[in-house]
């Protein structure tokens, strides 16, 4: 398998894209090359993206799309990278530090929440999006209008989302939770009656609820308690930080962010805090 290698450096007045390992796999170590923009030897950049989100970050055959996904074009191409040499790699949550630390990707764009404690093992880059944690329940449903609507509920989430810590810090005593690799297998379990409601960001179950097979089955409560800081995730002490705030800078003042949420949105019943939306990420890692 190819090796990825990242970083970035000047060189004398020239800017220039330098490679260097974030993770070997075999005996070659961590080493640097220098490439043309990431041109050269036919190198790749591996990011990290959902696959099983649909609007954010999905699967379908040897296509990959999303809002996640169309960030993460844009800030490879702002890094040197064609679209030609991402190398897309499915990021389950409760996988996402670990795939980092062991240079299985180069960067993260997952519904990836910026979280303190999160941010001991791994940088974050952003936030290029903020969401609300909500609930997704049957559309004849009329008991449960939020978080405080749970107790003796059945409830729904994924393994090692912020969505499921939250729910066992702060509701545990009334809530029962199911946890489940990926937010399909949660709304099947609500199709078939296992559960009483599905939680996560609000932006996420509201591409859940539009796909085809769910059509007017579900709906989103529309009474989001949180804001989940979506990031760059990137390996620990990386010194791209600046550079992907600059793309993510970019994209917004282009119009190519708003363009690419309304695309990846359209036909969904969602509308983003514009209040929040589009943040502005800093200089350095958030």
């Amino acid at each position: 398998m190819r090796k990825t290698r990242i970083a970035m450096a000047a060189m004398g007045a020239i800017a220039a894209l330098t490679l260097s390992a974030c993770g070997g796999n075999g005996g070659g170590g961590a080493g640097g090359g220098e490439t043309g923009g990431g041109t050269e030897g036919g190198e790749t950049i591996r990011i990290g993206i959902k696959y099983d989100q649909p609007g954010l970050g999905f699967q379908s055959g040897g296509e990959y799309t999303g809002f996640d996904v169309d960030v993460a074009k844009y800030v490879a191409n702002e890094l040197g990278y064609s679209e030609e040499q991402i190398e897309f790699v499915e990021s389950p949550s409760a996988n996402r530090e670990n795939m980092l630390a062991n240079g299985q990707v180069d960067m993260i764009f997952a519904t990836y929440s910026i979280t303190d404690e999160r941010k001991q093992t791994v940088d974050f880059a952003g936030p290029y999006f903020v969401a609300g944690q909500d609930l997704l329940v049957s559309a004849e449903n009329t008991d449960i209008n939020g978080p405080d609507d749970l107790n003796g509920k059945n409830l729904c989430s994924v393994t090692g989302s912020t969505s499921a810590q939250r729910i066992k810090d702060e509701h545990a005593q009334e809530v029962n939770l199911l946890e489940r690799p990926g937010y399909a297998e949660c709304v099947t379990a609500m199709q078939s009656g296992q559960i009483d409601a599905v939680t996560t960001d609000d932006i996420i179950l509201a591409g859940l609820a539009a796909q085809p097979n769910f059509a007017g089955k579900f709906k989103v409560v529309g009474n989001p308690f949180s804001e989940e800081r979506y990031g760059v995730g990137l390996p620990k002490g990386t010194e791209l930080c600046a550079d992907i705030n600059a793309a993510i800078n970019k994209m917004v003042e282009e119009g190519a962010w708003e363009e690419a949420l309304t695309a990846n949105t359209e036909g969904v019943d969602y509308t983003f805090n514009e209040e929040l939306n589009p943040p502005t990420p800093g200089d350095s890692c958030a």
